[in-house]
């Protein structure tokens, strides 16, 4: 059985959980970060050095980095599908789980962390206009992107839809008001009635 370390809070540790019930695997998640402490153990550090969530634990492998932990149970479960087999299809697929990761996520993460992270009294609202003046033109790339095809790499969900899910989820729950996108909140809305985002899209922020 899987074993998951991560606190469910942790966007990146969505990313794993959706993905491991996507797939129908059975793990075990065990609660580390932040207030849950661990990850500065030893025994946590000599699995993942960077003293971050998620850390997966398959048997004898052990990997870190969310975006690499959900490639990796792609491929091993879904070859073909939420893997695509075809070149030109998966590597569409990795380009939109990096653009995540290096332009998507950093844009939006300022807003969270001033809405969640930091006490009200200390917010900093030019932070959170900067974070949404770089965000929105990312979600209005997003949604005609998606105008055009039923997911983020094609007709069919791949493993390039759930990194972004998770950051759409994160960035539609600031409270904060943003523009309608018809195209990426019909998506949006077909990942998180799935049954994969119960415990996770359906888990409030913090």
């Amino acid at each position: 059985m899987l074993t998951i370390w991560g606190r469910i809070s942790s966007i990146d540790v969505r990313k794993v959980v959706f993905t491991a019930q996507e797939l129908g695997l059975r793990f075990q998640r065990i609660d580390a970060g932040r207030e849950f402490g661990i990850v500065r153990t030893p025994e946590y550090l000599a699995r993942n050095p960077n003293a971050l969530v998620p850390l997966l634990q398959d048997g004898d492998l052990e990997l870190w980095e969310s975006n690499v932990i959900v490639r990796y149970l792609c491929a091993k479960h879904s070859a073909g599908e939420l893997y695509p087999a075809q070149l030109p299809r998966r590597f569409d697929a990795e380009r939109w789980m990096d653009w995540q990761q290096t332009t998507l996520n950093p844009a939006g993460s300022s807003a969270f962390v001033q809405w969640f992270r930091t006490p009200v009294e200390q917010r900093d609202m030019e932070r959170i206009a900067q974070s949404s003046a770089a965000t929105e033109p990312l979600m209005a790339m997003l949604d005609a992107h998606l105008a055009r095809q039923p997911f983020m790499a094609g007709d069919r969900l791949t493993m390039a839809d759930i990194p972004i899910a998770c950051e759409v989820h994160r960035w539609q729950g600031l409270p904060q008001p943003r523009p309608e996108r018809q195209h990426l909140q019909r998506w949006y809305d077909g990942l998180r009635s799935r049954p994969a985002a119960r415990g996770v899209f359906d888990m409030p922020l913090a």
